[in-house]
């Protein structure tokens, strides 16, 4: 039997819709005490939220978006950071593609985290794949100087994919050159659904990329 679904949540409710983004901006959102400019941190597709509330328990300086396409996810997510007592992260329900092209100014965000997005390993489904070359040419053109694109994935066909797209973005650079990617990064938080992978010897892939200085436009 499933369990159902909680709506209450045991705190401060720190999700935040489109709407607010666009009329109010990133700054209004946030607690005033964080300091400025303000530096902004994104996930795209947290999931459970392990990864995201390790971050930003990690560096309470740093404003958090955590984006998901699910509202059950992000519902559930809202309750842990309730409980969790954080106050640097927001929550959007939200497709990640929509997210870095229209609610991220240029130069705005520090880093962006993509952890196992969905592979959609069947071919008719292949242009869903988040990381594509519109979406990742967004991405570099929101992170400022020395900002960084971290993803990981799974699947070993959407890793070629991936190292394919981001090798041709010229506003990135490599920081695992000349290794395409890394099956493992040292002090990186493993989440539980890693773990697991981990376990059943599947082969992940970790990817690193910069913005580097003087590619401000």
């Amino acid at each position: 039997m499933s369990r159902s679904l909680k709506y209450d949540i045991p705190g401060p409710d720190w999700r935040c819709s489109v709407l607010d983004v666009s009329e109010r901006g990133w700054p209004t959102l946030f607690d005033p005490a964080l300091s400025a400019p303000l530096e902004l941190a994104l996930e795209i597709g947290f999931g459970r939220g392990e990864f995201l509330l390790d971050l930003a328990a990690k560096r309470p300086e740093t404003a958090f978006i955590g984006v998901e396409v699910s509202f059950k996810r992000v519902l559930k997510m809202a309750r842990k950071l309730a409980r969790s007592g954080l106050t640097n992260t927001r929550l959007l329900e939200a497709r990640g593609e929509l997210v870095v092209r229209d609610l991220l100014p240029p130069a705005s965000v520090r880093e962006i985290w993509i952890n196992f997005s969905d592979p959609w390993p069947k071919d008719r489904h292949y242009k869903r794949r988040l990381i594509q070359s519109e979406f990742v040419a967004n991405a570099a053109r929101c992170l400022t100087s020395g900002g960084m694109l971290h993803v990981a994935t799974d699947d070993v066909l959407y890793a070629s994919q991936i190292d394919e797209v981001l090798s041709r973005e010229p506003l990135l650079e490599n920081t695992f050159a000349p290794e395409r990617w890394l099956a493992e990064v040292p002090g990186r938080m493993q989440t539980g659904y890693e773990l697991q992978w981990r376990a059943e010897g599947r082969s992940l892939h970790f990817f690193a990329y910069r913005r580097p200085s003087g590619h401000e436009s």
